[in-house]
């Protein structure tokens, strides 16, 4: 398949990442990318920028280097109550959110208490996609998830450092998710989580996964910008963006 768009990207205003967000935009546009999302961490993962970073997003060009830019966040689920580390007056203007369950942010809990996390952080109208869920700190009940995913429209991330570099041990939990989302006709989104440039855009590990499990091309929504384009437009999102 051919990818055409990474939206789980960060840069040097996230504490722990190594390039800046031009340099990010210009390596997405010499690899040929339509669309790349910035999502900063949370303001609770520790070095993270502050709440305000997230409110001055207005100031950023929609294109750069002609790539089509995506302004959001990786938010913390910070309790087992799915409640996100913004606040509503920053998230609802962001273009693109992410929840994610990380250490530093919320203690493991049992695979109930996890799976209630991501669960009802899904009843959040602003969350569009539920990061590394296959991460196995954090073991969670798969088909739960995915079912809950597709009832509420919720993107699946299939990350590619999971298999990687972090979160070890992610191969067999996430390969089950992928397996419930095609079960269910639950959308995924693959993600590279880069903490650098030259990582945007990659998905080699994810990709052979898919193959060997025979993901349908439709529910993978890296291969056309439109259908996350669209996606995000009818949640009321990204409404300065004209499609052809």
């Amino acid at each position: 398949m051919k990818y055409v768009l990474d939206v789980h990207t960060h840069t040097i205003a996230s504490g722990h990442a190594y390039t800046t967000l031009l340099e990010n935009a210009k390596y997405a546009s010499e690899i040929g990318l339509k669309v790349l999302g910035t999502t900063e961490h949370g303001p609770l993962m520790p070095h993270a920028p502050h709440k305000w970073y997230f409110g001055n997003f207005k100031v950023l060009p929609r294109y750069i280097y002609g790539v089509t830019m995506l302004h959001g966040c990786e938010a913390n689920i910070i309790d087992n109550e799915g409640n996100l580390d913004l606040e509503e007056e920053f998230i609802k203007n962001l273009d693109i959110v992410i929840a994610s369950l990380h250490q530093p942010c919320i203690k493991p809990g049992t695979r109930k208490e996890n799976t209630e996390a991501l669960l009802k952080a899904m009843d959040n109208p602003y969350v569009d996609i539920i990061g590394h869920s296959g991460n196995p700190e954090f073991p969670i009940y798969e088909e739960e998830v995915v079912k809950k995913a597709k009832e509420k429209n919720i993107l699946i991330e299939i990350n590619n450092s999971s298999f990687k570099v972090s979160r070890k041990g992610s191969i067999p939990v996430c390969t089950d998710i992928a397996k419930y989302c095609k079960k269910y006709g639950a959308q995924i989104i693959l993600g590279s989580d880069s903490h650098i440039c030259f990582t945007i855009g990659k998905f080699d590990e994810v990709e052979n996964m898919l193959k060997q499990i025979k993901m349908p091309k439709e529910l993978v929504i890296n291969t056309d910008e439109r259908k996350l384009i669209k996606y995000l437009q009818n949640k009321g999102k990204i409404k300065d963006i004209k499609l052809d």
